[in-house]
Protein backbone atom coordinates (compact mmCIF):
# COMPACT_ATOMS: atom_id res chain seq x y z
CA UNK A 1 0.00 0.00 0.00
CA UNK A 2 1.06 4.07 -0.81
CA UNK A 3 2.30 5.56 2.43
CA UNK A 4 1.20 8.49 3.66
CA UNK A 5 1.91 12.14 2.64
CA UNK A 6 4.13 13.64 4.13
CA UNK A 7 4.31 14.70 7.75
CA UNK A 8 0.75 12.88 8.40
CA UNK A 9 2.17 9.57 10.05
CA UNK A 10 3.36 12.26 12.72
CA UNK A 11 0.50 13.35 13.19
CA UNK A 12 -1.62 10.33 13.40
CA UNK A 13 0.75 8.31 15.72
CA UNK A 14 0.17 11.69 17.88
CA UNK A 15 -3.67 11.23 17.80
CA UNK A 16 -3.81 7.72 18.48
CA UNK A 17 -0.40 7.82 21.19
CA UNK A 18 -1.25 10.40 23.32
CA UNK A 19 -3.81 8.72 25.53
CA UNK A 20 -1.36 6.10 25.56
CA UNK A 21 1.26 8.61 28.05
CA UNK A 22 1.16 7.47 31.76
CA UNK A 23 -0.76 10.15 32.73
CA UNK A 24 -3.31 10.26 30.33
CA UNK A 25 -4.20 6.61 30.00
CA UNK A 26 -5.31 6.63 33.60
CA UNK A 27 -7.88 9.61 33.35
CA UNK A 28 -11.59 9.06 33.15
CA UNK A 29 -13.62 10.74 30.83
CA UNK A 30 -16.47 12.65 32.81
CA UNK A 31 -18.98 10.72 29.85
CA UNK A 32 -19.25 7.85 27.70
CA UNK A 33 -17.94 8.21 23.71
CA UNK A 34 -21.87 8.13 22.90
CA UNK A 35 -22.32 8.61 19.54
CA UNK A 36 -22.99 12.63 18.41
CA UNK A 37 -25.90 12.01 15.78
CA UNK A 38 -28.05 9.77 15.20
CA UNK A 39 -27.01 6.88 12.75
CA UNK A 40 -26.87 7.93 9.03
CA UNK A 41 -27.19 4.93 6.73
CA UNK A 42 -25.82 6.08 3.49
CA UNK A 43 -22.88 8.57 2.46
CA UNK A 44 -21.06 9.93 -0.29
CA UNK A 45 -18.32 12.55 -0.94
CA UNK A 46 -14.77 11.89 -1.08
CA UNK A 47 -11.48 11.33 1.25
CA UNK A 48 -12.58 7.56 1.74
CA UNK A 49 -15.23 6.25 3.46
CA UNK A 50 -16.57 3.49 5.70
CA UNK A 51 -19.52 1.96 6.37
CA UNK A 52 -19.92 -0.48 9.82
CA UNK A 53 -22.93 -1.73 12.27
CA UNK A 54 -22.31 0.91 14.68
CA UNK A 55 -21.52 4.77 14.60
CA UNK A 56 -18.61 4.58 16.66
CA UNK A 57 -16.61 2.50 14.68
CA UNK A 58 -17.76 3.78 11.87
CA UNK A 59 -16.35 7.65 13.12
CA UNK A 60 -13.30 5.48 14.55
CA UNK A 61 -12.40 4.41 10.66
CA UNK A 62 -13.03 8.02 9.10
CA UNK A 63 -11.07 9.74 11.80
CA UNK A 64 -8.15 7.70 10.94
CA UNK A 65 -8.95 7.77 7.34
CA UNK A 66 -8.79 11.95 7.75
CA UNK A 67 -5.48 11.97 10.16
CA UNK A 68 -3.78 9.89 6.94
CA UNK A 69 -4.56 5.93 7.93
CA UNK A 70 -5.08 3.67 4.99
CA UNK A 71 -8.07 1.21 5.07
CA UNK A 72 -6.23 -1.41 6.25
CA UNK A 73 -5.08 0.67 9.33
CA UNK A 74 -9.05 2.29 9.46
CA UNK A 75 -10.17 -1.61 9.43
CA UNK A 76 -8.55 -2.65 12.23
CA UNK A 77 -9.33 0.63 14.16
CA UNK A 78 -13.04 0.50 13.70
CA UNK A 79 -13.35 -3.67 14.05
CA UNK A 80 -11.21 -2.76 17.68
CA UNK A 81 -14.15 -0.80 18.40
CA UNK A 82 -16.75 -3.03 17.22
CA UNK A 83 -15.04 -5.65 19.95
CA UNK A 84 -16.22 -2.97 22.69
CA UNK A 85 -19.48 -2.07 21.34
CA UNK A 86 -20.87 -4.93 19.74
CA UNK A 87 -19.16 -7.97 21.92
CA UNK A 88 -22.05 -10.73 20.93
CA UNK A 89 -21.32 -10.43 17.25
CA UNK A 90 -17.72 -9.99 17.16
CA UNK A 91 -14.58 -9.43 19.45
CA UNK A 92 -10.72 -10.79 19.93
CA UNK A 93 -12.34 -13.96 21.06
CA UNK A 94 -13.60 -14.68 17.94
CA UNK A 95 -11.84 -14.58 13.99
CA UNK A 96 -12.57 -13.75 10.56
CA UNK A 97 -11.82 -13.46 7.06
CA UNK A 98 -10.11 -9.66 5.51
CA UNK A 99 -9.97 -9.36 1.83
CA UNK A 100 -8.00 -6.36 0.56
CA UNK A 101 -7.59 -4.58 -2.55
CA UNK A 102 -4.22 -3.25 -2.62
CA UNK A 103 -3.89 -0.50 -5.24
CA UNK A 104 -0.21 -0.24 -5.19
CA UNK A 105 0.20 -3.88 -6.02
CA UNK A 106 -2.64 -3.77 -8.25
CA UNK A 107 -3.76 -7.09 -6.27
CA UNK A 108 -6.63 -8.52 -4.01
CA UNK A 109 -5.04 -10.23 -0.40
CA UNK A 110 -7.17 -12.36 2.12
CA UNK A 111 -6.05 -13.22 5.84
CA UNK A 112 -7.44 -16.31 6.90
CA UNK A 113 -7.91 -15.40 10.59
CA UNK A 114 -10.58 -18.44 11.33
CA UNK A 115 -10.82 -20.27 14.70
CA UNK A 116 -8.98 -23.62 14.93
CA UNK A 117 -9.58 -26.46 17.16
CA UNK A 118 -7.18 -27.36 19.38
CA UNK A 119 -5.10 -30.25 19.27
CA UNK A 120 -7.20 -32.56 21.33
CA UNK A 121 -10.37 -32.53 19.44
CA UNK A 122 -11.01 -35.62 17.51
CA UNK A 123 -13.36 -36.52 14.89
CA UNK A 124 -15.98 -38.10 16.95
CA UNK A 125 -15.61 -35.54 20.15
CA UNK A 126 -19.08 -34.58 19.12
CA UNK A 127 -20.55 -37.59 19.71
CA UNK A 128 -21.95 -39.08 22.83
CA UNK A 129 -21.23 -42.73 24.14
CA UNK A 130 -23.95 -43.63 22.10
CA UNK A 131 -22.08 -42.41 18.99
CA UNK A 132 -24.89 -39.85 18.21
CA UNK A 133 -24.23 -35.86 18.19
CA UNK A 134 -24.99 -34.23 21.41
CA UNK A 135 -27.13 -31.87 21.70
CA UNK A 136 -26.30 -28.58 19.46
CA UNK A 137 -27.45 -26.31 22.67
CA UNK A 138 -24.85 -27.97 24.52
CA UNK A 139 -22.19 -27.63 22.28
CA UNK A 140 -23.20 -24.03 22.09
CA UNK A 141 -22.76 -23.07 25.22
CA UNK A 142 -19.50 -24.84 26.18
CA UNK A 143 -15.85 -24.98 26.52
CA UNK A 144 -16.13 -27.89 24.19
CA UNK A 145 -17.54 -25.74 20.91
CA UNK A 146 -14.56 -22.79 21.31
CA UNK A 147 -11.82 -22.47 18.67
CA UNK A 148 -8.47 -20.93 18.91
CA UNK A 149 -8.99 -17.42 18.83
CA UNK A 150 -7.60 -15.79 15.36
CA UNK A 151 -8.53 -11.66 15.25
CA UNK A 152 -5.50 -10.60 17.26
CA UNK A 153 -3.22 -12.65 14.82
CA UNK A 154 -5.27 -11.21 11.99
CA UNK A 155 -5.61 -7.62 13.22
CA UNK A 156 -1.33 -7.65 13.47
CA UNK A 157 -0.95 -9.70 10.21
CA UNK A 158 -2.80 -7.02 8.36
CA UNK A 159 -1.32 -3.90 9.77
CA UNK A 160 2.55 -5.37 9.97
CA UNK A 161 2.33 -6.23 6.09
CA UNK A 162 -0.61 -3.77 4.97
CA UNK A 163 -0.92 -0.79 6.94
CA UNK A 164 1.11 2.04 8.15
CA UNK A 165 0.22 2.54 12.22
CA UNK A 166 0.95 -0.13 14.54
CA UNK A 167 -1.34 -2.21 16.22
CA UNK A 168 -0.37 0.08 19.77
CA UNK A 169 -1.89 3.03 17.69
CA UNK A 170 -5.05 1.08 16.46
CA UNK A 171 -6.11 -0.40 19.36
CA UNK A 172 -6.01 2.87 21.15
CA UNK A 173 -9.71 4.65 20.09
CA UNK A 174 -11.31 0.95 21.41
CA UNK A 175 -9.27 1.49 24.81
CA UNK A 176 -10.87 4.83 25.11
CA UNK A 177 -14.57 3.71 23.98
CA UNK A 178 -14.11 0.77 26.90
CA UNK A 179 -12.82 3.17 29.51
CA UNK A 180 -15.74 6.07 28.93
CA UNK A 181 -18.24 3.50 28.46
CA UNK A 182 -21.19 3.46 25.39
CA UNK A 183 -24.74 4.12 25.65
CA UNK A 184 -26.65 0.96 25.37
CA UNK A 185 -29.12 0.81 22.61
CA UNK A 186 -32.17 -1.58 22.34
CA UNK A 187 -30.47 -4.13 19.87
CA UNK A 188 -28.04 -4.81 22.48
CA UNK A 189 -30.34 -4.61 25.37
CA UNK A 190 -32.99 -6.78 23.30
CA UNK A 191 -29.53 -9.67 22.56
CA UNK A 192 -28.67 -9.46 26.15
CA UNK A 193 -32.29 -10.52 26.78
CA UNK A 194 -32.12 -13.21 24.37
CA UNK A 195 -29.14 -14.34 26.28
CA UNK A 196 -29.98 -14.14 30.04
CA UNK A 197 -30.40 -17.08 31.40
CA UNK A 198 -26.89 -18.43 29.89
CA UNK A 199 -25.15 -14.96 30.34
CA UNK A 200 -26.73 -15.53 34.24
CA UNK A 201 -24.92 -19.20 34.56
CA UNK A 202 -21.37 -17.99 33.68
CA UNK A 203 -19.91 -15.80 37.07
CA UNK A 204 -17.71 -14.04 34.37
CA UNK A 205 -20.17 -12.77 31.89
CA UNK A 206 -22.74 -12.23 34.89
CA UNK A 207 -20.29 -9.63 35.86
CA UNK A 208 -19.65 -8.16 32.84
CA UNK A 209 -22.80 -7.66 30.96
CA UNK A 210 -25.45 -7.74 33.43
CA UNK A 211 -27.04 -5.49 36.28
CA UNK A 212 -26.48 -6.30 39.59
CA UNK A 213 -29.85 -7.69 39.99
CA UNK A 214 -28.84 -10.21 37.12
CA UNK A 215 -31.41 -8.49 34.42
CA UNK A 216 -30.25 -6.93 31.33
CA UNK A 217 -28.87 -3.23 31.14
CA UNK A 218 -31.47 -0.40 30.14
CA UNK A 219 -31.84 1.42 27.55
CA UNK A 220 -29.87 4.46 27.81
CA UNK A 221 -27.71 3.59 30.11
CA UNK A 222 -23.98 3.22 29.95
CA UNK A 223 -21.64 -0.05 29.50
CA UNK A 224 -18.40 0.56 30.45
CA UNK A 225 -15.44 -2.70 30.28
CA UNK A 226 -12.16 -1.48 31.95
CA UNK A 227 -10.90 -5.22 31.97
CA UNK A 228 -11.67 -5.02 28.00
CA UNK A 229 -9.58 -1.61 28.00
CA UNK A 230 -6.57 -3.44 30.34
CA UNK A 231 -6.59 -6.60 27.59
CA UNK A 232 -5.77 -4.19 24.85
CA UNK A 233 -3.61 -1.76 26.47
CA UNK A 234 -1.60 -5.05 27.68
CA UNK A 235 -1.71 -6.15 23.53
CA UNK A 236 -1.03 -2.78 22.44
CA UNK A 237 2.56 -2.88 24.34
CA UNK A 238 3.46 -5.92 23.97
CA UNK A 239 1.72 -6.84 20.47
CA UNK A 240 -0.09 -9.82 19.57
CA UNK A 241 2.09 -11.97 21.48
CA UNK A 242 0.76 -10.63 24.44
CA UNK A 243 -2.83 -12.19 23.52
CA UNK A 244 -1.33 -16.19 22.34
CA UNK A 245 1.51 -16.28 24.95
CA UNK A 246 1.36 -15.05 28.74
CA UNK A 247 -1.23 -14.16 31.38
CA UNK A 248 -4.55 -14.11 28.77
CA UNK A 249 -3.58 -17.17 26.92
CA UNK A 250 -3.22 -18.86 30.48
CA UNK A 251 -6.85 -17.11 31.80
CA UNK A 252 -8.26 -17.96 28.01
CA UNK A 253 -7.10 -21.90 28.33
CA UNK A 254 -8.39 -21.89 31.89
CA UNK A 255 -11.82 -20.66 30.84
CA UNK A 256 -11.79 -22.93 27.91
CA UNK A 257 -10.96 -26.14 30.06
CA UNK A 258 -13.06 -24.84 33.35
CA UNK A 259 -16.27 -22.88 32.24
CA UNK A 260 -16.95 -20.87 35.17
CA UNK A 261 -20.16 -22.37 35.97
CA UNK A 262 -22.15 -20.39 38.90
CA UNK A 263 -22.36 -23.01 41.92
CA UNK A 264 -25.97 -24.35 42.12
CA UNK A 265 -26.58 -24.23 38.14
CA UNK A 266 -27.64 -26.86 36.59
CA UNK A 267 -26.68 -26.34 33.16
CA UNK A 268 -24.77 -29.02 31.05
CA UNK A 269 -21.60 -27.61 30.40
CA UNK A 270 -19.20 -29.49 28.35
CA UNK A 271 -15.29 -28.53 29.44
CA UNK A 272 -12.86 -27.64 26.02
CA UNK A 273 -9.68 -29.50 25.67
CA UNK A 274 -7.09 -26.13 25.04
CA UNK A 275 -3.42 -26.16 26.02
CA UNK A 276 -0.91 -23.23 25.62
CA UNK A 277 0.62 -24.56 22.70
CA UNK A 278 -2.49 -24.35 20.25
CA UNK A 279 -2.38 -20.62 21.25
CA UNK A 280 0.93 -19.86 20.87
CA UNK A 281 1.02 -22.02 17.48
CA UNK A 282 -1.94 -20.39 15.86
CA UNK A 283 -1.22 -18.90 12.62
CA UNK A 284 -2.96 -16.48 10.31
CA UNK A 285 -2.52 -17.34 6.86
CA UNK A 286 -2.51 -15.47 3.23
CA UNK A 287 -4.98 -17.65 1.39
CA UNK A 288 -5.35 -17.15 -2.80
CA UNK A 289 -8.47 -15.32 -2.83
CA UNK A 290 -11.36 -16.63 -4.77
CA UNK A 291 -12.08 -14.98 -8.62
CA UNK A 292 -14.81 -15.37 -10.83
CA UNK A 293 -15.82 -13.18 -14.03
CA UNK A 294 -19.54 -12.18 -13.78
CA UNK A 295 -20.97 -9.35 -16.62
CA UNK A 296 -17.69 -8.04 -17.08
CA UNK A 297 -16.48 -7.86 -13.94
CA UNK A 298 -13.42 -9.56 -11.50
CA UNK A 299 -15.47 -10.88 -8.50
CA UNK A 300 -13.38 -11.86 -5.46
CA UNK A 301 -13.67 -13.38 -2.46
CA UNK A 302 -12.99 -15.54 0.35
CA UNK A 303 -11.72 -19.16 -0.40
CA UNK A 304 -11.54 -22.14 1.98
CA UNK A 305 -12.03 -22.59 4.87
CA UNK A 306 -14.77 -20.06 3.96
CA UNK A 307 -16.72 -21.22 1.52
CA UNK A 308 -18.87 -17.34 0.74
CA UNK A 309 -15.88 -17.21 -2.19
CA UNK A 310 -17.21 -20.88 -3.73
CA UNK A 311 -20.50 -20.19 -3.28
CA UNK A 312 -21.24 -16.83 -4.18
CA UNK A 313 -19.44 -17.49 -7.26
CA UNK A 314 -20.46 -20.91 -8.39
CA UNK A 315 -24.25 -19.39 -8.11
CA UNK A 316 -23.14 -16.06 -10.12
CA UNK A 317 -21.48 -18.35 -13.21
CA UNK A 318 -24.94 -20.29 -13.20
CA UNK A 319 -26.99 -17.29 -13.09
CA UNK A 320 -24.38 -15.83 -15.91
CA UNK A 321 -26.22 -17.76 -18.27
CA UNK A 322 -29.68 -15.94 -17.87
CA UNK A 323 -30.42 -12.34 -19.13
CA UNK A 324 -31.72 -11.13 -15.71
CA UNK A 325 -31.59 -7.57 -16.79
CA UNK A 326 -34.45 -8.57 -19.39
CA UNK A 327 -35.85 -10.95 -16.63
CA UNK A 328 -38.93 -9.32 -13.93
CA UNK A 329 -38.20 -9.42 -10.47
CA UNK A 330 -40.31 -12.94 -9.90
CA UNK A 331 -38.25 -14.41 -12.57
CA UNK A 332 -34.88 -13.00 -11.30
CA UNK A 333 -35.64 -14.74 -7.91
CA UNK A 334 -36.81 -18.13 -8.60
CA UNK A 335 -33.56 -18.03 -10.98
CA UNK A 336 -31.59 -16.88 -7.98
CA UNK A 337 -33.07 -19.29 -5.64
CA UNK A 338 -32.30 -22.56 -7.68
CA UNK A 339 -28.41 -21.65 -8.31
CA UNK A 340 -28.43 -20.96 -4.97
CA UNK A 341 -29.81 -24.59 -3.79
CA UNK A 342 -27.37 -25.90 -6.07
CA UNK A 343 -24.44 -24.24 -5.19
CA UNK A 344 -25.37 -24.77 -1.53
CA UNK A 345 -25.63 -28.57 -2.17
CA UNK A 346 -22.21 -28.32 -3.93
CA UNK A 347 -20.52 -26.41 -0.70
CA UNK A 348 -21.81 -28.51 1.43
CA UNK A 349 -20.82 -31.89 -0.15
CA UNK A 350 -17.03 -30.49 -1.24
CA UNK A 351 -15.67 -27.73 0.86
CA UNK A 352 -13.92 -27.38 3.86
CA UNK A 353 -10.24 -26.85 5.10
CA UNK A 354 -8.41 -26.94 2.29
CA UNK A 355 -5.81 -27.70 4.38
CA UNK A 356 -7.15 -31.43 5.86
CA UNK A 357 -9.35 -31.91 2.50
CA UNK A 358 -9.07 -31.75 -1.00
CA UNK A 359 -11.64 -28.99 -1.82
CA UNK A 360 -12.23 -28.97 -5.90
CA UNK A 361 -12.23 -25.40 -6.05
CA UNK A 362 -11.25 -25.39 -9.86
CA UNK A 363 -14.04 -27.16 -10.93
CA UNK A 364 -16.85 -25.65 -8.39
CA UNK A 365 -16.18 -22.73 -9.93
CA UNK A 366 -15.36 -23.34 -13.85
CA UNK A 367 -17.93 -22.58 -16.35
CA UNK A 368 -18.31 -26.06 -17.33
CA UNK A 369 -19.44 -26.96 -14.39
CA UNK A 370 -22.05 -23.62 -14.23
CA UNK A 371 -23.08 -24.84 -17.41
CA UNK A 372 -24.16 -28.58 -15.87
CA UNK A 373 -25.99 -27.31 -12.74
CA UNK A 374 -27.40 -24.46 -14.51
CA UNK A 375 -29.16 -27.24 -17.21
CA UNK A 376 -31.41 -28.50 -14.10
CA UNK A 377 -32.82 -25.19 -14.15
CA UNK A 378 -36.59 -24.88 -15.62
CA UNK A 379 -39.37 -22.95 -15.38
CA UNK A 380 -40.79 -24.63 -11.91
CA UNK A 381 -38.78 -25.13 -8.43
CA UNK A 382 -36.27 -27.84 -7.94
CA UNK A 383 -37.22 -30.41 -5.65
CA UNK A 384 -35.30 -29.33 -2.30
CA UNK A 385 -32.68 -30.64 -1.33
CA UNK A 386 -31.06 -30.87 -4.35
CA UNK A 387 -27.99 -33.43 -4.96
CA UNK A 388 -24.40 -31.98 -5.37
CA UNK A 389 -22.89 -32.00 -9.01
CA UNK A 390 -19.75 -34.32 -9.22
CA UNK A 391 -16.86 -31.79 -10.11
CA UNK A 392 -14.22 -33.60 -12.25
CA UNK A 393 -12.17 -33.96 -9.32
CA UNK A 394 -14.37 -34.30 -6.30
CA UNK A 395 -21.93 -20.94 10.18
CA UNK A 396 -24.60 -18.99 13.78
CA UNK A 397 -27.07 -15.76 13.49
CA UNK A 398 -24.42 -13.46 14.80
CA UNK A 399 -21.29 -12.20 12.75
CA UNK A 400 -20.74 -8.09 11.78
CA UNK A 401 -18.81 -6.67 8.43
CA UNK A 402 -17.57 -3.42 7.85
CA UNK A 403 -16.21 -2.25 4.53
CA UNK A 404 -13.46 0.67 4.30
CA UNK A 405 -12.04 2.70 1.32
CA UNK A 406 -9.28 5.23 1.29
CA UNK A 407 -8.19 8.13 -1.04
CA UNK A 408 -5.44 6.19 -2.24
CA UNK A 409 -7.73 3.32 -3.97
CA UNK A 410 -7.57 0.49 -0.94
CA UNK A 411 -10.31 -0.82 -0.17
CA UNK A 412 -11.26 -3.86 2.43
CA UNK A 413 -14.00 -6.16 2.85
CA UNK A 414 -14.20 -7.53 6.14
CA UNK A 415 -16.00 -9.81 8.13
CA UNK A 416 -15.26 -11.35 11.74
CA UNK A 417 -17.36 -13.02 14.25
CA UNK A 418 -17.43 -15.33 17.11
CA UNK A 419 -20.69 -17.37 15.94
CA UNK A 420 -24.04 -17.03 17.78
CA UNK A 421 -25.13 -13.89 19.24
CA UNK A 422 -22.91 -14.16 22.26
CA UNK A 423 -20.95 -16.77 21.25
CA UNK A 424 -20.47 -19.45 23.68
CA UNK A 425 -21.93 -17.34 26.31
CA UNK A 426 -18.66 -17.45 28.53
CA UNK A 427 -16.25 -14.81 29.36
CA UNK A 428 -12.74 -14.73 30.51
CA UNK A 429 -12.47 -13.71 33.71
CA UNK A 430 -10.47 -10.41 34.08
CA UNK A 431 -10.31 -9.90 30.76
CA UNK A 432 -13.53 -8.31 29.37
CA UNK A 433 -14.50 -10.61 26.44
CA UNK A 434 -16.40 -13.39 24.92
CA UNK A 435 -15.09 -16.67 23.81
CA UNK A 436 -16.52 -17.75 20.41
CA UNK A 437 -18.40 -21.34 19.85
CA UNK A 438 -17.15 -21.57 16.32
CA UNK A 439 -16.03 -25.16 16.96
CA UNK A 440 -20.01 -25.68 16.31
CA UNK A 441 -19.39 -25.03 12.75
CA UNK A 442 -18.38 -28.40 12.24
CA UNK A 443 -20.29 -31.65 11.11
CA UNK A 444 -20.73 -33.47 13.96
CA UNK A 445 -20.50 -36.87 12.71
CA UNK A 446 -16.92 -38.35 11.01
CA UNK A 447 -16.27 -38.58 7.47
CA UNK A 448 -17.51 -34.96 5.59
CA UNK A 449 -15.38 -32.32 4.51
CA UNK A 450 -16.12 -30.48 7.16
CA UNK A 451 -15.86 -33.00 10.13
CA UNK A 452 -13.63 -31.85 12.98
CA UNK A 453 -9.91 -32.52 13.06
CA UNK A 454 -6.99 -31.14 15.48
CA UNK A 455 -6.15 -28.08 14.17
CA UNK A 456 -8.62 -27.90 11.32
CA UNK A 457 -10.71 -24.77 10.81
CA UNK A 458 -14.57 -24.79 10.44
CA UNK A 459 -16.23 -24.31 7.27
CA UNK A 460 -17.42 -20.73 7.36
CA UNK A 461 -20.22 -18.89 5.68
CA UNK A 462 -18.54 -15.40 5.95
CA UNK A 463 -17.75 -13.96 2.02
CA UNK A 464 -16.25 -10.55 1.82
CA UNK A 465 -16.30 -8.95 -1.58
CA UNK A 466 -14.31 -7.14 -3.95
CA UNK A 467 -16.04 -6.69 -7.07
CA UNK A 468 -13.67 -5.58 -9.87
CA UNK A 469 -13.97 -3.59 -13.43
CA UNK A 470 -11.03 -3.96 -14.85
CA UNK A 471 -8.96 -4.11 -12.46
CA UNK A 472 -10.27 -1.21 -10.13
CA UNK A 473 -12.62 -2.02 -6.76
CA UNK A 474 -15.77 -0.84 -7.86
CA UNK A 475 -17.79 -2.05 -5.13
CA UNK A 476 -17.22 -4.03 -1.41
CA UNK A 477 -19.46 -5.48 0.48
CA UNK A 478 -20.47 -8.07 3.10
CA UNK A 479 -22.57 -9.14 5.38
CA UNK A 480 -23.38 -11.12 8.43
CA UNK A 481 -26.11 -13.91 9.05
CA UNK A 482 -24.51 -17.25 9.48
CA UNK A 483 -25.00 -19.43 5.86
CA UNK A 484 -27.34 -16.87 5.04
CA UNK A 485 -24.21 -14.67 4.39
CA UNK A 486 -23.96 -16.01 1.24
CA UNK A 487 -26.91 -15.18 -0.16
CA UNK A 488 -27.46 -11.90 1.24
CA UNK A 489 -24.19 -11.17 -0.68
CA UNK A 490 -25.79 -13.19 -3.91
CA UNK A 491 -28.75 -10.99 -3.44
CA UNK A 492 -26.90 -7.66 -3.29
CA UNK A 493 -24.78 -8.31 -6.01
CA UNK A 494 -27.54 -9.19 -8.52
CA UNK A 495 -29.79 -6.51 -7.28
CA UNK A 496 -26.83 -3.87 -7.90
CA UNK A 497 -25.13 -5.38 -11.21
CA UNK A 498 -27.97 -7.51 -13.04
CA UNK A 499 -31.21 -5.08 -11.45
CA UNK A 500 -30.15 -1.55 -11.92
CA UNK A 501 -30.15 -1.19 -7.90
CA UNK A 502 -28.15 1.37 -6.43
CA UNK A 503 -26.01 0.17 -3.65
CA UNK A 504 -27.93 1.61 -0.32
CA UNK A 505 -31.13 -0.02 -2.54
CA UNK A 506 -30.06 -2.87 -2.68
CA UNK A 507 -28.75 -3.33 1.28
CA UNK A 508 -32.13 -1.99 1.54
CA UNK A 509 -34.32 -4.67 0.15
CA UNK A 510 -36.58 -7.26 1.25
CA UNK A 511 -34.48 -10.46 1.42
CA UNK A 512 -35.11 -14.45 1.10
CA UNK A 513 -33.02 -17.11 0.92
CA UNK A 514 -32.67 -20.24 -0.13
CA UNK A 515 -29.93 -22.79 0.68
CA UNK A 516 -30.96 -26.05 -0.72
CA UNK A 517 -33.87 -26.67 2.06
CA UNK A 518 -36.98 -27.38 1.13
CA UNK A 519 -38.38 -24.39 2.30
CA UNK A 520 -36.57 -20.68 1.90
CA UNK A 521 -36.46 -18.25 4.66
CA UNK A 522 -37.77 -14.65 3.91
CA UNK A 523 -38.85 -11.64 5.70
CA UNK A 524 -42.02 -10.15 6.32
CA UNK A 525 -41.68 -7.60 4.03
CA UNK A 526 -40.74 -10.29 0.96
CA UNK A 527 -43.76 -12.22 1.74
CA UNK A 528 -46.50 -9.51 1.90
CA UNK A 529 -44.48 -8.45 -1.63
CA UNK A 530 -46.97 -10.01 -4.56
CA UNK A 531 -43.78 -11.80 -5.41
CA UNK A 532 -44.61 -14.62 -3.06
CA UNK A 533 -47.75 -15.48 -4.68
CA UNK A 534 -45.98 -15.73 -7.96
CA UNK A 535 -42.96 -17.70 -6.67
CA UNK A 536 -45.13 -20.13 -4.69
CA UNK A 537 -47.07 -20.78 -8.51
CA UNK A 538 -43.67 -22.01 -9.45
CA UNK A 539 -43.22 -24.12 -6.64
CA UNK A 540 -41.37 -22.41 -4.10
CA UNK A 541 -42.11 -22.57 -0.86
CA UNK A 542 -41.56 -20.06 2.20
CA UNK A 543 -41.12 -19.71 6.06
CA UNK A 544 -41.10 -16.15 7.58
CA UNK A 545 -37.76 -15.29 9.62
CA UNK A 546 -37.74 -11.67 11.11
CA UNK A 547 -34.46 -10.30 9.42
CA UNK A 548 -31.54 -11.57 7.39
CA UNK A 549 -27.79 -10.13 7.60
CA UNK A 550 -27.11 -6.92 7.94
CA UNK A 551 -25.09 -5.93 5.48
CA UNK A 552 -22.37 -3.20 4.93
CA UNK A 553 -20.82 -2.10 1.27
CA UNK A 554 -19.02 1.26 -0.73
CA UNK A 555 -19.17 2.16 -4.31
CA UNK A 556 -17.03 3.57 -5.74
CA UNK A 557 -18.51 5.88 -8.33
CA UNK A 558 -17.34 7.24 -11.87
CA UNK A 559 -15.95 10.55 -10.61
CA UNK A 560 -13.34 9.36 -7.75
CA UNK A 561 -16.30 9.96 -4.68
CA UNK A 562 -17.88 7.12 -2.77
CA UNK A 563 -20.82 6.00 -1.36
CA UNK A 564 -21.02 4.36 1.72
CA UNK A 565 -23.90 2.21 2.72
CA UNK A 566 -25.68 0.53 5.72
CA UNK A 567 -28.77 -1.21 7.13
CA UNK A 568 -31.46 1.84 7.48
CA UNK A 569 -33.32 -0.51 9.93
CA UNK A 570 -32.26 -4.18 10.36
CA UNK A 571 -29.78 -5.05 13.62
CA UNK A 572 -31.23 -1.33 14.50
CA UNK A 573 -29.36 0.67 11.47
CA UNK A 574 -25.68 0.65 10.76
CA UNK A 575 -23.67 3.48 9.97
CA UNK A 576 -22.12 5.15 7.21
CA UNK A 577 -19.62 8.06 6.73
CA UNK A 578 -16.89 9.66 4.28
CA UNK A 579 -13.85 12.08 5.16
CA UNK A 580 -15.55 14.91 2.94
CA UNK A 581 -19.12 14.83 2.87
CA UNK A 582 -20.59 15.98 -0.72
CA UNK A 583 -22.49 19.25 0.11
Amino acid sequence: MRHLRPLRPLLLALVLCLALLPGVAAAQPAAPLAPTAPKVPTAVGDGGAAATVDELATRTAVDVLAAGGNAVDAAVAAAAVLGVTEPYSCGIGGGGFLVAYLADEDRVVTIDHRETAPNSLREDSFLDAAGQPIPFGEAVTSGLGVGVPGTVRGWQQALSRYGTISLRQALQPAIDVARSGFVVDETFASQTEANLERFADFSSTRELFLDDDGTAPDVGSVLRNPDLADTYRLIARRGADAFYRGPIARDIVSTVNRPPLLAGETRTVRPGGMDLGDLASYAAPHRPPTMVEYRGLEVAGMGPPSSGGSTVGEALNILEGFDLAAADREEAFHLQFEAAALAFADRNAYVGDADYVDVPLEELLSDEFAAERRALIGETALPKPVAPGVPDSAEGESTTHLTVADDQGNVVSYTFTIESTGGSGIAVPGRGFLLNNELTDFNFVPGTANSPAPGKRPRSSMSPTIVLRDGEPVLAVGSPGGATIITTVLQILVDDIDLGASLPEAIAAPRASQRNLPVTNAEPAFLASPLRAELEARGHAFSEVAEIGAATGIALLDDGSFLAAAEPDRRGGGAAAVVAPTP
